[in-house]
């Protein structure tokens, strides 16, 4: 009897390895797997860390950085990208003019999470490194998914209420060109975890409850990977964001304790991807809003 193989999509990330195995590359990975897609990696920083502190980073040579991608391209040629922890000038060089050269009318959907600073405040993007990742890798993406304090940056100033992050989201798509998921996870006197999606047309409004007692460490790696995956299963880009809220949140609520920490439980239970109709997701409605009811 001849077995019928499953032909899975791929996903590819670019980002740092965290030895703690709870953000970085180790995260991207199992959520890869959880949504049902092959995931490939090129790492482009290793990093010394665990769920409490970073007491190192050590940026991969972009020699091997782009032979890590030309690996993979090669053979595995990725659905869809995402980036997140890149660190340096020379890396970011290394992957934007490695995705340009391939650029094409069927280039895979990039996602790019801006990893700039750790929760416990360590640098993870050389200052030098901001100017080019906002002047040569935004202009690339897909979707950029910043925090709070990320969008700071990208923009110039601080996001503090939900009308504030409505007006942030598209300052940061008129300035870079890409759509933005801000997320407000940490917004001070919300009682849910608060998102907004902008892609110039569709504004989404996401919000699901906190899960009390969790100290989480990864989310964004984990929301951003899970996007990335969507969009390698065929889903369009406000249903892919819909799903990776509904898998972060998930996660967050399905997580484990590892010694005094936890772990986000990307493997946890069995999260379901919508199925694509015709290659194309259901366009769900969007939510636009003036404020955020859970507020006010």
């Amino acid at each position: 009897m001849r077995k019928s193989f499953t032909n899975l999509p791929v996903a590819l990330t670019i980002a740092g390895s965290d030895s703690g195995g709870g953000a970085g590359v180790q995260a991207d990975l199992k959520t890869f797997a959880a949504l049902g897609v092959h995931g490939t990696s090129a790492i482009a920083c290793l990093t010394a860390q665990n769920p409490k502190r970073v007491l190192g980073v050590e940026p991969c040579s972009p020699k091997m950085l782009r032979l890590q991608m030309e690996a993979i391209y090669e053979e595995l040629p990725p659905a869809a990208v995402k980036t997140g922890m890149l660190f340096s000038v020379e890396n970011i060089r290394v992957v934007t003019n490695y995705l340009v050269g391939r650029a094409s009318p069927r280039a895979a959907a990039l996602v790019v999470d801006p990893v700039m600073v750790s929760t416990s405040g360590a640098r993870l993007l050389q200052p030098a490194a901001e100017k080019i990742l906002k002047e040569k890798l935004l202009p690339l993406a897909t979707l950029v998914t910043p925090n709070l304090d990320e969008a700071a940056i990208l923009i110039g100033a601080k996001i503090s209420t939900p009308e504030a992050m409505r007006a942030a989201a598209r300052k940061i798509h008129a300035r870079y060109g890409c759509a933005v998921l801000l997320k407000g996870g940490h917004l001070k006197n919300c009682c849910e975890a608060l998102d907004i999606f902008f892609d110039g047309e569709t504004e989404l409004l996401l919000s699901a409850p906190f899960v009390k007692g969790v100290s989480t460490h990864g989310t964004g790696c984990t929301y951003s990977a899970a996007i990335c995956a969507a969009l390698a299963l065929g889903h369009g880009l406000p249903h892919a964001v819909e799903i990776g809220k509904n898998f972060i949140t998930n996660a967050i609520a399905g997580s484990c304790k590892i010694g005094k920490h936890f772990a986000l439980g990307q493997l946890a239970g069995s999260f379901k991807v919508p199925a694509v109709a015709g290659g194309k997701s259901k366009v769900h409605a969007s939510h636009s809003h003036a404020g955020c009811s859970c507020c006010s």
